[in-house]
């Protein structure tokens, strides 16, 4: 258990970029083949995904230059603020999925965020409507994409509190 321990901070900055990275394809995986456009608050989720992937890349960077990498500590200290925002937001979008509390208004089918195809639809005389956030567009084993996200992000500001915290052996690449 040491050696995984180990073995994940020593390489987190990179596992995160590559998590990142995999949640937003995934998000537009679902949205260009599934055919399920974001709301308001799934777009927000995606933002957190961005920022973490300039952070992780960033944080891989500092890592590599002399004198410098001494500063890494930070990235894992900034992704892990950065998840748990991601995590808030998930968990948010998933108690408005579960009429836990109300969602934002713009996610009331009024506003919200509208795909390229929508748009497109909206010009050739289609009446579509925005999706709303509220209503859970897809679950898997009774949690919606915002559930599921929420335990990911979790999980990965677990991590990258504990790469923030591990010394600076553990982080050191052999």
């Amino acid at each position: 258990m040491r050696r995984l321990i180990q073995t994940v901070v020593r390489h987190w900055l990179v596992l995160a970029l590559i998590t990142s990275a995999a949640m937003l394809a995934i998000a537009h995986g679902f949205q260009t083949f599934g055919g399920l456009s974001p709301c308001t608050l799934c777009l927000r989720q995606r933002e957190v995904y961005w920022v973490s992937l300039a952070l992780a890349a960033s944080g891989v960077v500092v890592s590599h230059v002399p004198r410098v990498e001494r500063f890494t500590r930070f990235f894992g200290v900034a992704l892990a603020l950065v998840f748990l925002t991601g995590c808030a937001i998930a968990v948010y979008h998933a108690g408005a999925e579960w009429k836990w509390w109300p969602g934002p208004t713009t996610c009331s089918g009024a506003g919200g965020a509208v795909s390229a195809a929508a748009m497109a639809s909206l010009l050739h005389g289609a009446k579509i409507s925005a999706p709303h956030c509220d209503e859970a567009a897809w679950r898997f084993l009774g949690l919606s994409m915002a559930g599921w996200n929420a335990l990911i992000s979790l999980k990965l500001a677990f991590w990258s509190a504990v790469f923030a915290a591990a010394p600076a052996w553990t982080r050191a690449d052999d």
